[in-house]
């Protein structure tokens, strides 16, 4: 399904290349406050076409409020955001449509939705559904603000490494000079959390987090800590001891988090991200039209990189998780005065 949450519920819709794409919020508390300008600094951060590396395609993505928001308030009904999709060229995608491309969601789309799906960029699929996301994450973080926490609860992602090079220029160049695309890791981090945020097992905050996680596309995997490298250490060197009352440790190999629930110490985890499945090189698949396998190489515009707009994404979605969270202790109030 396309719905993720339980007291704050984000649902995404549209396709890559009709109208628009946006997302519905439930559960925002009526009475935060909400202007367009809230939006703008992680929106332009999420777009392609400003730094090197992403897709050439350029939206003004200016969020439309439909439901949900009067006199710049929310209202406690769904809000619904949209943004408008502009700068499409979907005869790019029109001469493939028989030959689906290695690493996309094309061929399972078609079979799985009997050729009905929307192809064009990807449709729902596509990458370019994540601006609803970073929506998500601009009110998800503004609810965030409401929480009275000892330190200001900050979220925020960094890209460690492009191609194994934590020179992300010289990562990028690799990329460049193989004339194909290139992965990374991005790295987020959350300092301010309380203890006792996350439940045991299937609502463990690293649960939660992952859930959510993988519903950006490209992501291969997630750690928390010190995550694989917990594998090759012994019990005394992984675990943090405790210095205070606070709950402070002296080292974080667990991230802040133990049993699933938030241990007050800096939530620290990492995501691998793909290289982009769009590649100029030349591949192989099988034209489904004649039955035979041949040679393409992908046409239209796409990142070079997918990581580098990744971080204020993975922002967003750890910023819904934990407005999911509050509100389920009653720290985020369905009304806000």
């Amino acid at each position: 399904m396309n719905s993720f949450g339980r007291n704050f519920r984000v649902s995404i819709v549209g396709e890559s290349h009709g109208p628009a794409v946006g997302v519905v919020l439930d559960g925002v508390p009526s009475g935060l406050p909400l202007t367009l300008e809230d939006f703008l600094i992680d929106i332009e951060r999420r777009k392609g076409g400003t730094q090197k590396g992403t897709t050439p395609r350029k939206e003004d993505d200016l969020p439309i409020f439909q439901t949900g928001l009067f006199n710049g308030k929310a209202t406690g009904a769904p809000l619904t955001i949209l943004f408008e999709n502009k700068n499409t060229r979907s005869g790019d995608y029109e001469k493939q449509r028989a030959v689906p491309r290695p690493g996309h969601a094309d061929f399972v789309a078609h079979q799985k939705f009997g050729g009905f799906e929307d192809f064009r960029g990807g449709g729902h699929f596509s990458g370019r559904l994540t601006v609803g996301l970073v929506a998500a994450g601009v009110v998800a973080k503004k609810m965030l603000q409401t929480v009275s926490t000892q330190a200001p609860l900050e979220v925020r992602a960094t890209i460690l490494e492009i191609g194994g090079e934590a020179d992300l220029e010289k990562g990028l160049q690799k990329a460049i000079d193989a004339k194909d695309s290139i992965g990374g890791i991005v790295e987020c981090r959350v300092q301010g959390l309380p203890i006792g945020l996350g439940e045991p097992f299937f609502d463990s905050i690293e649960s939660l987090l992952a859930h959510a996680v993988f519903a950006i596309p490209a992501v291969r995997g997630i750690e928390f800590g010190t995550g694989f490298a917990a594998a090759r250490m012994f019990g005394v060197e992984h675990n943090d001891a405790i210095e205070d009352s606070t709950g402070k440790t002296t080292t974080n190999n667990a991230g802040g988090i133990v049993g699933g629930i938030s241990n007050g110490n800096e939530l620290v985890f990492r995501i691998a991200i793909k290289p982009t499945s769009s590649t100029p090189k030349e591949q192989h698949t099988l034209n489904w039209e004649t039955g035979e396998k041949e040679s393409f190489s992908v046409k239209g515009r796409h990142d070079l990189c997918i990581a580098l707009r990744v971080p204020v994404v993975l922002e967003a979605v750890t910023a819904m998780v934990l407005a999911d969270l509050f509100l389920q202790t009653g720290q985020i109030s369905r009304v806000l005065s």
